[in-house]
């Protein structure tokens, strides 16, 4: 192979790439050891990782014309199948119980999405960046893998497709780390030890199964680009609380979102080639990507401060960093850091609330930029 390089002008060209190729290859083993050793969103590090190790192979051909993974691409991210079957599954996972128990919670969903509007002006000022192109990060904000691919997907094609979804993975990935620092700073001990009242109102499951078809009649409504990622998180959830099809429940639960999870992991970590994400305006999107995920926690955080002043005590604030869409970690976060003020204090099922509405949030976020900007 030596020999072959040195006497081969074609392949002789290729040896500022191979760099490149080295230092992804650097970063992919980064991925997997974050995932393996320190158990940062495995079921996702771990397959954009080999994809990224797959990608910048020399000479593997993954990534040609007819490579495995650019038929992947072409099968699952061009026809937008793989994220639309991700939100099947975790519709088919989600319990609103939380959110229709306390429905003002919806209201920390929504104001999570600040975030998203906000990156979309800053990345607009920048001159490196389209329109579309700053619709497409600014998604980041929601902290939705499945939701940033497909809209990154639409407005800004495979060139930008890599970088954005790693950026919102990588920022789910990183919620442990990112939001606590956030939320003390902007809350109180006081706000942060308030113990919320558990009610434990049993929901109809009429409710359960209307409630969902509801929310996409609406959404629909107001941003009906955003009408097949919500209306495949109804058809899961529908699945889910039926109680007629168990089968196609748990199927949609287990096998099919495992399954569509690595085939997408290794697809968007495919994209991550040397060419593509070693340069500035990769740099500049995960710049992005953070002001974006730390403004929707602030946004969530600050909300929830004016419901606790409202209801005198009875909203601990610390629920609204939940809002943004990674669904269970930022509920669980929320979780933590209350117990770490309060032992008492069992934020978990209160903060599922806005942490489903930020799903849906996300969603018809969505919805609107394709709208506007598609």
């Amino acid at each position: 192979m030596i020999t072959e390089i040195f006497y081969n002008p074609d392949l002789l060209s290729e040896i500022p790439q191979l760099w490149g190729n080295g230092l992804m290859l650097v970063i992919a083993c980064i991925f997997v050891y974050l995932a393996i050793a320190k158990g940062f969103e495995p079921l996702l590090l771990i397959p954009i990782g080999a994809g990224m190790i797959l990608a910048n192979i020399p000479f593997s051909g993954t990534t040609d014309p007819n490579g495995f993974l650019t038929t992947l691409k072409n099968i699952g991210l061009k026809t937008e199948i793989f994220p639309l079957l991700m939100f099947l599954g975790i519709g088919a996972l989600t319990d609103f119980s939380a959110l229709i128990r306390k429905p003002i919670t919806a209201l920390l969903g929504g104001a999570a999405q600040m975030g998203i509007f906000v990156t979309l002006i800053l990345a607009t000022i920048l001159p490196i960046f389209s329109l579309q192109e700053a619709g497409a990060i600014s998604i980041i904000g929601g902290a939705d893998g499945p939701t940033a691919i497909y809209v990154a997907t639409r407005l800004a094609g495979e060139n930008l497709l890599g970088p954005i979804a790693i950026s919102a993975y990588s920022y789910m990935a990183l919620v442990p780390i990112i939001q606590p620092p956030i939320m003390r700073l902007l809350t109180t001990k006081k706000e942060r030890s308030t113990v919320m009242e558990n009610t434990e109102v049993e929901i109809p499951r009429i409710a359960k199964i209307i409630f969902p078809l509801i929310i996409i009649l609406l959404a629909a409504l107001a941003a009906p680009k955003a009408a097949p990622l919500l209306g495949m998180l109804a058809f899961g959830n529908l699945l889910r609380e039926s109680g007629a099809v168990e089968r196609l429940s748990n199927t949609a639960q287990n096998e099919l979102i495992n399954i569509t999870t690595i085939l997408l992991g290794l697809t968007v970590g495919g994209t991550m080639t040397a060419a593509q994400f070693l340069n500035i305006g990769t740099i500049t999107i995960f710049l992005l990507g953070l002001v974006a995920f730390c403004i929707a926690t602030a946004s969530g955080v600050l909300l929830g401060k004016i419901l606790y002043y409202v209801t005198r005590g009875k909203i601990n604030p610390l629920i609204g960093a939940a809002g943004v869409s990674a669904v269970p970690m930022a509920a669980r976060v929320v979780h933590q850091v209350g117990q770490e003020e309060n032992p008492n204090n069992f934020l978990l099922m209160h903060a599922m609330g806005p942490n489903v509405a930020g799903v849906l949030g996300s969603a018809i976020a969505a919805g609107v930029l394709l709208q506007r900007l598609g």
